[in-house]
């Protein structure tokens, strides 16, 4: 099937973004549907860089719309289409002299549509996976739909009733009136009407009271499932919503609460008409201990009550606030514009686009001194309608607010001395609109879950580490003051929120040993975790012991590296990311040469990821060796499954061998990463810049030398060099371009090696100065000149009858990119 085939038949959701996408007007959507496979059959990637196969393609999409058109004007009811075919050609023209433009566009709608192909297949497998009702939801979703059916039926047997009432009550009344008109004289007939009018009455009177009995029943049974459906099922609602703001994978889906609220508001509306309609029977008959005239005004007070409570809690903020590029919901940044959406779960259509909703914030702002004020700029007032939720539900969508703070001193009497940090203060932003439908007028308002506002991005960190612990451990959503005395967090609630962050940003959470891990670094070596609590200052305050970051920058690195660098790799479980030294080495020193494992570092502020092999000495011994962490700066330039499809080592004979063969537990590398290798290799790979590098491993002997893992001191030390008993140092040091395992340099191989010059007491830059070569090391001229020379004279002498005619050749570096931006000639000899 093809892509644009596939894309058709996707839900309503998916096929608004494909209309949004085509909205545009550089690639018509009739021209793509007409031309499908035509269009998906060509390599617009290669085109946009090649002109000849751009200037190809273009004349060859003129020839295929000139075929479609001809196709228009011999099919009836194609005039339209003509015209517009015709149009799209003279766009086109355009493109002549740039055709490779054009096919960039189509490639880039190309690339477009597979990302919605794709995030409707993860939509689809989220819905299957994680988000399916349990039976326990099931039976109580049921249990709802029956009681809501129930209330129903009831209700329309009240209508039958009310009819057959007032049926009852107008013979009574027609024969009363005839009665009263007629007169008769004869005393013993007038008794008998009297009697049977009598009788009548009190047939009346029985049938009113059994109907006010029925309609008190069904106000208590009414009543019982406004309980259920504000007290239980909205509030559950929005527990889930409020953690799904931190990861969580809930079903916040409101279709079903609007489907029983708006039930249960039209049978409470309808019993106000029952209420109505006895005011009418009233009017025409009345008597003595009435029992309408006793009983309405107690009636009419508990279904307003009914109404007001339903009603009043059904206005929600369905989508909490948030902006377009932040870090998540509920931290907003000062004059940049964020969104948010309102619902009004009681359906009606008569009040599509007729209740307006207005927009504010703090209304009850706490008495605390420095606390900030804001206005809300932009679109501050809308309508709800129907026309902007997809399932036709009455929203309000705001979508380009600001905040600007006002500019008021922060003092004044019965202010607190709290001390709370910007990302420690909470504001609410409420929504007010007014409820008017068949006689009753209610005021609504719908409150966010406390937004953190920030003024630079650089606090967004710290933001989202509020936004965190609040809807991790808060459940009153109005508590603005909750970081001035912050409750600890139990490790069951912290370690579930750390696993959502995983689950959210590359759909694999934390596996239990993954979290035994995190719970003995917060809290060392215990046997059991489940008592264990940890402060907010821990988590986001204090410097992780031997660090200078917490704890929160240390997993907030990491979890930029997996969203950004790993996912896939994160997602099907390649990472084991969080694991101890001794564990992995227990783990590795077990399985066959070559086995490797890959973990994230501990000691690098924004993230790091390393890996760990096994290798076995002559004695037949287990040594464990680690590659210094890969930080994002590497994986911007590679990606991680091209380093290590590419990592090589020198052993004692010179001879370059990749050690990593088989991932954790027993998988072939290339089975667990040959769907991620880049199709092509060699000078071919796109890549082939950056693995064209050489990455300075240091030997000793048959294994690599390691430092520990933490801060660099600048020396190489060998295993040996450690006290007796202690474990073995497990990183291999690899220096390079701002302490990056990558050293870039022209002269280089197609594989990543351990050079041969440099013995285990070198030393090595870990980074090159910005104003190289001038503020070059003085004890680092010899090393690094002799790698050099001997890098040259491999790789250049057979072009020279000598190494003195190599050296002293004058255009010896013109072909070298780089040097040239370090300040070095292009004409410059080594020899005179």
């Amino acid at each position: 099937m093809s892509q644009w085939e596939r894309l058709k038949q996707l839900d309503l959701t998916y096929l608004q973004r494909v209309d949004e996408l085509y909205s545009r007007e550089e690639f018509p959507m009739d021209v793509r549907h007409y031309l499908a496979h035509w269009i998906e059959s060509q390599d617009w990637e290669r085109a946009s860089r090649e002109q000849s196969r751009a200037l190809l393609l273009f004349q060859i999409l003129l020839e295929n719309m000139d075929i479609q058109f001809s196709r228009f004007t011999q099919e009836k009811d194609t005039f339209l289409m003509q015209r517009n075919f015709k149009r799209f050609k003279q766009n086109f023209q355009k493109f002549q002299e740039r055709p490779y433009d054009l096919a960039a566009i189509i490639h880039w709608f190309l690339m477009k549509e597979r990302e919605i192909l794709k995030d409707a297949e993860v939509a689809e497998q989220m819905r299957c996976l994680e988000v399916q009702p349990s039976s326990v939801e099931m039976d109580t979703q049921r249990q709802m739909d029956r009681t809501i059916q129930d209330l129903k039926s009831r209700v329309q047997v009240m209508e039958h009733t009310v009819k057959s009432l007032e049926e009852q009550q107008d013979e009574f009344d027609f024969k009363f009136q005839t009665h009263q008109m007629e007169g008769t004289t004869d005393e013993m007939e007038r008794r008998r009407q009297t009697q049977a009018l009598q009788q009548m009455l009190n047939m009346l009177d029985q049938s009113r009271k059994v109907f006010l009995s029925d309609l008190t029943g069904l106000l208590d049974f009414a009543e019982e499932l406004l309980c259920v459906l504000v007290e239980k099922e909205l509030v559950e609602w929005s527990r889930r919503l409020q953690v799904s703001c931190i990861g969580a994978p809930e079903d916040t889906s409101l279709d079903l609460l609007e489907k029983w609220f708006t039930a249960g508001a039209e049978c409470l509306f309808q019993m106000n008409k029952f209420l109505q309609k006895l005011d009418e029977l009233l009017s025409k008959v009345t008597y003595d201990k009435d029992p309408i005239k006793a009983q309405r005004p107690s009636l009419q007070k508990r279904v307003n009550e009914l109404l007001n409570k339903l009603l009043k809690s059904s206005f929600v903020v369905e989508t909490q606030p948030s902006m377009p590029q932040g870090r998540g919901p509920l931290v907003l940044r000062t004059n940049v514009q964020f969104s948010v959406k309102t619902r009004l779960l009681v359906k009606i259509p008569e009040l599509n686009h007729a209740m307006k909703v207005t927009v504010s914030i703090d209304k009850e702002p706490p008495q605390v001194k420095g606390y900030r004020r804001f206005n809300v700029l932009g679109t501050s007032c809308k309508a709800l309608n129907m026309a902007e939720s997809m399932s036709g539900g009455m929203v309000a969508d705001f979508r380009h607010l600001t905040l600007k703070e006002q500019k008021i001193g922060g003092g004044g009497k019965g202010m607190n001395d709290l001390s709370l940090s910007v990302t420690e203060e909470l504001h609410i932003i409420h929504f007010d609109t007014q409820f008017e439908f068949d006689g009753l007028s209610v005021p609504l308002e719908a409150s966010s879950l406390p937004v953190v506002v920030i003024s630079n991005s650089s606090q967004q960190q710290s933001a989202w580490a509020a936004v965190l612990w609040f809807n991790t451990l808060c459940l009153d959503p109005k508590n603005v003051l909750f970081f001035a005395s912050s409750p600890v967090a139990p490790w069951s609630q912290f370690g579930a929120m750390l696993s959502w962050q995983f689950l959210s940003c590359a759909k694999r959470g934390l596996e239990a040993e993954q979290l035994h891990m995190i719970a003995q670094k917060l809290f060392g070596k215990q046997t059991n975790y489940d008592t264990c609590k940890i402060t907010w200052n821990k988590f986001s305050k204090e410097n992780v012991p031997d660090m200078n970051f917490t704890f929160w920058v240390w997993l907030d690195g990491i979890l930029n590296l997996v969203k950004n660098n790993l996912a896939d790799l994160w997602s099907d479980g390649s990472i084991i990311g969080f694991i101890s030294k001794v564990r992995e080495r227990n783990l590795l020193r077990k399985k066959q040469r070559g086995t490797f494992l890959l973990r994230f570092s501990e000691s690098i502020r924004d993230g790091g990821i390393t890996f760990s092999w096994v290798d076995y000495s002559t004695d037949g011994k287990p040594n464990v060796r680690t590659v210094k962490p890969f930080t994002k700066t590497d994986l911007n330039q590679i990606p991680f499954p091209e380093i290590i499809r590419h990592f090589q080592i020198h052993e004692e004979n010179n001879v370059p061998v990749n050690p990593l063969q088989h991932l954790y537990p027993d998988i072939p590398k290339d089975q667990a990463f040959g769907k991620y290798f880049s199709d092509t290799s060699g000078e071919d790979s796109p890549y082939i810049k950056y693995i064209r590098t050489k990455l300075m491993f240091v030997s000793q002997g048959n294994g690599c030398a390691g430092v520990a893992e933490g801060k660099s001191s600048g020396q190489i030390s060998g295993e040996a060099a450690g006290p007796p008993g202690c474990e073995a140092i497990d990183d291999v040091m690899v220096w390079g371009s701002e302490n990056s395992p990558m050293f870039s340099s022209p002269v280089s191989d197609a594989f990543l090696e351990a050079h041969p010059a440099l013995s285990p007491t070198s030393t090595f830059p870990s980074s090159v100065p910005e104003d190289f070569p001038n503020s070059v090391p003085e004890d680092f001229s010899r090393d690094i000149t002799e790698v050099l020379l001997n890098d040259m004279r491999d790789d250049f002498a057979t072009d020279h009858s000598s190494l003195q005619d190599f050296l002293s050749d004058p255009n010896l570096f013109s072909d070298i990119q780089g040097l040239q931006d370090m300040g070095l000639p292009a004409a410059m000899p080594l020899s005179p």
